[in-house]
């Protein structure tokens, strides 16, 4: 938002204390080079089709939409950076005369040049334009400084020396078929005139501005002579405005027709003479010393005056249904306290002010300043009110109270008293005047005292002698000569601070200091107002009652209006409407007009007649940004190649003048009806990561008190890369899956490989671990037998040694076979153990005899167990069991298979595990150290590579209830490698 600059200006000048002044403000915006203004002097203004205003500048021109400038300079395709003159034809192209004769428009969002639009490509032969007017067919005429014609059509231009010569007065005669684009022409003398069209008159001055000659001259251009104004037609030039009669001193150079308004620029000042075209000849003066180039009325009704070195200046439309005064126009300061005008008895307004200041203004705007005693220090004028008599209003300041005669415009003094708060007049007439803490009455000069704990703020007389108190502490009800009784107890809504009191229709309206307004009946709250019911403020500094059915409630942020019988919210009256401070005081209602006190000044209007802007805002399309580059739009549509990680953003901006900050957005994405409308009051709305695709943008606003406008839509097409289109996201997706299949194919051969290779060298390890151990078994067997053969040798029993090695080197081949085997055959292991048993029995002189018992089922099949395993437990049978028994004993050996166990028992009757134990336990417990634990650690690591679990279990017969027989039963359970 740029900044504004508020100006209030002087119609007539003010006055010193008791000095009589005719004044009536008028507030002004000023736009500088700080606002965004191009340059300080701007040559022209106009406004296009669009709503836009345009400012020609030495540096370039400057586009206003009422909160941004936009400026163009020669490096935005202006033909020149002085632009001279502005001109708007319908067919919304903006022209732009320059010194250097180069002709050169806006249109579509750019501006057209020789250099980009060959219709443009033209020799000015040294001249420039001065006048621009449009044909009927649409053709722009152009009068050149040497007084020759150009036109363009759209195609080209060209000069048409078709005509020679011409002046103005050729275009002005002809004005039924060429549309001036200039609101005003200044001549230099009416000879040229007289010459060259003998059939046009010059009249005298039309004195008489009837409604026929009013029409005439707002149908017609404005020929400026000096500080004259005249109008023109076919049959005669008619002056309607002689500057020396109306106090213009200075040539004219710039003028404005405002429905009945004349505005009229000088080099030194504005003037204005309203409802001139009424017949009114008073006229104001404004922006004095300041040189006025151009003067605009927009479509809008808002006048906008430009200058030489002072910027823009801007009078809102609004403006002109208020009135304005302040320390520059009649008033003492700008802080206004109090208002009071009882138009049934006289004219007079009264305005209270600071420092005991009581300011007058009569009808005619003559104003007069009072002082009131100010020696007590502060002393603002706070209230006004009527008195009994109806011709005396009742005055109270801070520190006394007065009687003012409307008609004799006297001041009396009533009673000088501190701290004055309030002022009442009862039904009878009494007077009661409220301190911070206590109630006085007159003329009687009766006092009650308030509670220390309170401070009263306010008083309403309730009837000749009762009467309420507005406190700090709350609502409280007073009686002359009585003590003050609380009301906070009957409802918790009258406990709140209270700033002001009005009864109303037997109903007491309290004015809270930060809880709204609580309206009482019969002592309980029966409504209560509050910024949930459209309240401008929680916050209530004064209430005023019209006599009819309208309370006005003055708030810290404008007025709110309240119905007093339906208790309704009418509506609001700020700053956004016209007043010139939203701190208001004080007000006060004579007719139709309504006059408000606030802290920058007194504004005063009437009521039903306050302009409501309710049409909406034009939107429109300014830029797209995406990714590192900036698009301004030709056309309400955008299409663009996908950008990754590109920030996409559409600004945008809404043509209005008067209260531009209030102006609100909501957008629509694709027709989102899902989300809505987004309300935003940012111009520019992101799309952080647009996908490809095509998209609608809806946009609309609207400003204060209007409703939504009609939306723009904005077709957004985000083509996709190669790389996203359909067929390559397809291929991508083959290929995708091609490289995770074979990388998983690879990835899971290399898994089994690996697994394969660790199971085959944790198979491998185990054998060999198994290997080892059958190993440790052979050098046990190996020692025993050569100790038998030494046995025999000793026993001279040379044959049977000689059987014995023959036998025995035959097994310790077959061993030696064995023990290079992970597994074999359980025929070849009981043929083995078949050899071994004869070995024994020869070694042992055939003391036992052996038995083998195979299930049939074994018989079937070819069965692989691990070697050695049954072994060692046949010569724990007969070493330890059936050699030391007395007597012959018997060895049995059970095979049989369930499910991939091989189940063995190894069953002898010698003299038993326990037995033997106890007979050489040292001897037997290192051989369980070393046989046994072999077996059991060799069926420990088989399990370890073939899952099956082997089992070695030895049991004591005669110890286990077996029939009291004697023996050793071994149970091994070995798994079963192959079948066959």
């Amino acid at each position: 938002m740029p900044a504004l600059r508020y100006i209030a200006f002087v119609l007539l000048a003010s006055c010193l204390l008791t000095r009589t002044a005719k004044g009536q403000g008028l507030l002004i915006r000023n736009y500088n080079v700080k606002d965004g203004l191009t340059n300080a002097t701007v040559n022209a203004v106009v406004q296009d089709m669009d709503g836009f205003i345009w400012f020609a500048t030495p540096t370039g021109v400057s586009r206003f939409d009422g909160k941004r400038f936009r400026n163009y300079a020669k490096k935005d395709g202006l033909p020149d950076n002085e632009v001279i003159k502005l001109a708007a034809d319908s067919k919304n192209r903006v022209w732009f005369f320059t010194y250097s004769g180069k002709l050169s428009f806006y249109s579509n969002n750019y501006i057209h040049n020789e250099n980009n639009d060959s219709s443009l490509v033209y020799d000015s032969r040294g001249f420039h334009m001065l006048y621009a007017f449009e044909e009927k067919s649409k053709m722009t005429w152009f009068h050149t400084s040497a007084n020759k014609v150009s036109r363009y059509n759209g195609r080209k231009t060209v000069h048409d020396d078709r005509l020679g010569v011409v002046d103005l007065f050729y275009w002005l005669k002809m004005d039924t078929l060429f549309k001036p684009l200039q609101q005003y022409f200044p001549l230099s003398s009416l000879l040229e005139l007289n010459e060259r069209s003998p059939e046009v008159s010059v009249h005298a001055y039309y004195g008489n501005m009837d409604r026929e000659f009013s029409n005439r001259v707002k149908s017609h251009p404005v020929l400026i002579l000096g500080n004259d104004l005249y109008t023109y037609n076919a049959k005669a030039i008619t002056p309607f405005l002689r500057g020396r009669d109306m106090g213009i001193r200075d040539e004219i150079s710039s003028v404005c027709i405002d429905r009945d308004n004349l505005w009229i620029g000088t080099q030194r000042a504005l003037y204005v003479i309203r409802n001139y075209f009424k017949g009114e000849t008073r006229i104001s003066k404004l922006l004095e010393n300041h040189y006025v180039t151009s003067i605009l009325s927009d479509r809008d009704g808002n006048i906008w005056i430009t200058t030489y070195g002072d910027g823009v200046y801007y009078i809102p439309n609004k403006n002109f249904y208020f009135s304005y005064l302040d320390n520059t126009n009649g008033l003492y300061s700008h802080s206004v306290f109090s208002v009071f005008k009882n138009g049934k008895v006289s004219d007079l307004l009264l305005i209270g002010q600071n420092a005991g200041i009581l300011t007058t203004m009569d009808n005619r705007g003559n104003t007069r300043q009072l002082s009131l005693d100010s020696t007590g220090g502060r002393n603002s004028v706070l209230n006004m009110i009527p008195a009994a008599n109806k011709s005396d209003v009742l005055i109270n300041t801070d520190n006394a109270v007065y009687s003012f005669d409307l008609l004799s415009q006297k001041i009396r003094l009533l009673q000088s008293i501190r701290a004055v708060r309030d002022i009442d007049v009862s039904t009878t007439g009494k007077i009661r005047i409220a301190t911070y803490n206590r109630i006085i009455t007159l003329p009687a000069n009766t006092q009650e005292i308030a509670p220390a704990d309170i401070l009263i703020t306010s008083l309403a007389s309730l009837g000749d002698s009762a009467y309420y108190v507005g406190t700090n502490n709350g609502l409280y009800i007073g009686k002359e000569n009585e003590p003050f009784v609380s009301l906070k107890d009957n409802d918790s809504l009258l406990r709140h601070s209270i700033k002001d009191l009005k009864l109303v229709n037997g109903k007491l309206w309290i004015g809270t200091s930060d809880n709204g307004i609580c309206v009482m009946e019969n002592r309980k709250v029966i409504k209560q107002f509050t910024t949930r019911d459209n309240l401008t403020s929680d916050i209530c500094q004064q209430l005023y009652y019209d006599g009819g059915n309208r309370l006005y409630v003055a708030t810290n942020k404008g007025v709110s209006v309240l119905n007093t019988n339906t208790m309704e919210h009418i509506g609001n009256i700020t700053s956004n409407d016209g007043l010139n401070s939203d701190d208001v005081r004080n007000l006060c209602k004579s007719g139709d007009t309504l006059f408000i006190a606030t802290s920058n000044g007194l504004c005063y209007f009437n009521e039903d007649n306050i302009p409501v802007d309710s049409i909406p805002p034009k939107i429109y399309l300014n830029a797209i940004r995406y990714g590192d580059s900036t698009y301004y739009i030709t056309d309400n549509s955008f299409e663009h190649l996908f950008e990754r990680k590109g920030s996409f953003e559409v600004e945008f901006g809404a043509i209005a003048f008067d209260q531009p900050d209030l102006v609100e957005y909501q957008y629509n994405f694709s027709n989102d009806t899902a989300r809505g409308w987004v309300t935003t009051m940012s111009n520019i709305i992101p799309y952080p990561n647009l996908q490809p695709g095509h998209y609608q943008l809806l946009i609309r606003a609207r400003k204060f008190k209007s409703n939504w406008g009609e939306p723009i839509t904005l077709s957004i097409s985000i083509q996709p890369q190669w790389y996203q289109e359909w067929w390559a996201r397809g291929i991508l997706f083959v290929l995708g899956l091609l490289v995770i299949t074979l990388a998983l194919r690879f990835v899971i051969s290399k898994i089994k490989a690996s697994e394969k290779r660790k199971t085959e060298y944790n198979r491998r390890i185990a054998e060999l671990e198994a290997k080892a151990l059958t190993n440790q078994m052979n050098p046990h067997f190996i020692f025993n037998s050569l100790n038998s053969v030494q046995h025999l040798i000793l026993e001279k029993e040379e044959k049977q040694a000689l059987n014995f090695l023959a036998d025995f080197a035959t097994l310790m081949r077959q061993m030696l076979n064995n023990s290079r085997k992970s597994y074999l055959s359980l025929d070849d292991e009981i043929a083995f153990l078949t050899r071994y048993l004869e070995l024994e029995k020869i070694r042992f002189a055939s003391s036992f005899v052996y038995h083998f018992e195979i299930e049939p089922a074994l018989k079937e099949h070819t069965v692989y167990i691990p070697p050695m395993l049954i072994q060692p437990i046949l010569e724990n049978a007969i070493k330890h069991g059936l050699a030391p028994k007395n007597g012959n004993g018997n060895l049995l050996v059970r095979l049989w298979m369930k499910e991939d166990l091989l189940y063995c028992t190894v069953d002898d009757d010698g003299i038993g595990w326990e037995r033997s134990n106890s007979i050489k336990s040292g001897k037997l417990m290192k051989h369980e150290s070393t046989a046994l634990s072999v077996i059991k650690e060799r069926l420990q690591i088989i399990k370890s590579f073939n899952g099956s679990v082997g089992k070695l279990e030895i049991i004591d017969k005669f110890n286990s209830g077996f029939s009291n027989k004697e023996g050793t039963l071994v149970e091994i359970l070995i798994p079963i490698v192959k079948m066959l």
